[in-house]
């Protein structure tokens, strides 16, 4: 069984915009052609590029001659050389020039005009197309194998859950491509669901609005809650928005209303992990269960749940605690993060949120600085805070009238930042060497 690469459309029809320039579907082919027939032989490569349409025009590229890409959890080099000790006789694909990177693609070279209804070959539908690494949140980063079949059916059912109804939409994401998020609900709407994609990566909000500004409507946000959190934090008034998507952490209620109610469209979340893709979404302020994507189901057993799916070989367990209702099921919580203490029961992720809702506090963390302590009832949590205006003294005493003192963070430090990497998640490892 094969699959397209690129999905039905126009020749003409914009796949990728920057400053008011576009890319079109058929451009973007006789690029992906052109590329991949001088792309060496090997058995693999990583992809390194930032702009997105470079990243698109290597991944397809790279798909097209049968080597799979593969996505680093983080640009620092201690990952990158941990990905090439996994992959002997890998090179790199990068957009701009460094000694990582052996093959680069000029950020400005504009594609030539295409030949006559040029098209792209279909995918065999297992061929595995990406190696993607988990985020290392939880532990070290871990490889996982995705075959063209699991992508392409992401970004289809992503486009129809939350952007049916739209027409063509205009993409504009705060998450690396690398991040199997900001690969699902930015390339792969483009690719596999037929939208087009802003080729930057803004982070400040006034990028943001910079980008969003360069687009036309209908205009869609791909982001996460940090940034979301930033962007109301700056009061940045951004051009009329279809929607907002979110992803990577669980998004307050709270800030999605806020959200809502600043940039006046609806606010969805995408709820997956790197080992399954996306598997669910909700409306966060309609108070509804997730509800899986066609194709998906959670099983629900006594040492926790798993996901199956039409894309995946075989069941994958998940790391969180989900509870079935009303055709869907609610998230609890990962867990490694419930807390058992004299009887009483919380969890981290609760916690953080308390934590953040305290005025004057602008990033936190609750958390377990040994692996595999949370559900020891001698171990407390610490906590990492981000508040210029508050004294230790006054967050704990803020903290203390939020949540039960059993579970009261020792030890509490400010610091000056959070060691976020590019999504907004925070790696164990450098929490305990901040604390």
């Amino acid at each position: 069984m094969k699959l397209p690469l690129l999905a039905p459309a126009e020749a003409n029809a914009p796949l990728f915009l920057h400053r008011g320039a576009t890319i079109t579907r058929a451009q973007f082919a006789q690029a992906a052609l052109e590329l991949a027939a001088r792309l060496p032989d090997a058995p693999a490569a990583l992809n390194l590029c930032e702009d997105r349409y470079c990243f698109a025009l290597a991944f397809a590229a790279l798909a097209l001659r049968g080597q799979p890409a593969l996505l680093p959890p983080s640009g620092h080099a201690s990952a990158l050389a941990a990905v090439r000790a996994d992959h002997p006789g890998a090179y790199a694909i990068g957009d701009h020039p460094t000694c990582a990177v052996e093959l680069v693609l000029p950020r400005t070279a504009a594609p030539r005009d295409p030949a006559p209804r040029v098209e792209l070959p279909a995918l065999a539908a297992d061929l595995c197309v990406a190696i993607v690494y988990t985020s290392g949140s939880t532990g070290a980063p871990q490889p996982i194998r995705k075959p063209w079949h699991a992508l392409s059916h992401a970004g289809q059912e992503l486009a129809r859950r939350l952007l049916d109804g739209h027409g063509r939409c205009h993409i504009v994401a705060t998450v690396p491509p690398q991040h199997m998020y900001g690969l699902e609900a930015s390339v792969l709407l483009a690719l596999a669901g037929g939208h087009g994609v802003h080729r930057g990566r803004p982070v400040f909000p006034p990028d943001v609005r910079t980008a969003l500004d360069e687009l036309p409507a209908p205009r869609i946000l791909v982001t996460t809650p940090v940034h979301i959190r930033a962007l109301l934090a700056s009061g940045t008034k951004l051009p009329e928005l279809a929607g907002v998507i979110s992803a990577t952490a669980p998004l307050p209620c709270e800030l999605a209303e806020r959200a809502e109610a600043q940039f006046s469209a609806p606010v969805h979340e995408i709820y997956g992990c790197s080992e399954a893709g996306s598997l669910a979404t909700r409306r966060t302020l309609a108070g509804e269960p997730w509800q899986p994507l066609p194709g998906v189901t959670i099983e629900y057993q006594a040492g926790g749940c798993s996901a199956r799916g039409v894309h995946l070989p075989q069941p994958v367990p998940l790391q969180d605690v989900l509870e079935a209702c009303d055709g869907g099921f609610r998230l609890l919580g990962r867990a490694a993060d419930m807390l058992k203490v004299a009887g009483k029961r919380a969890s981290l992720a609760d916690l953080t949120q308390k934590l953040l809702s305290i005025p004057g506090v602008i990033d936190g963390i609750v958390f377990q600085p040994e692996a595999g302590a949370a559900q020891d009832v001698l171990s407390r949590p610490a906590a990492l805070v981000v508040a210029p205006r508050l004294s230790e003294r006054e967050i704990r005493a803020a903290l203390a009238r939020l949540i039960d003192p059993v579970f009261l963070p020792r030890p509490l430090r400010k610091v000056e930042r959070l060691p976020r990497n590019d999504v907004g998640k925070l790696a164990r490892a450098a929490l305990r060497e901040l604390l």
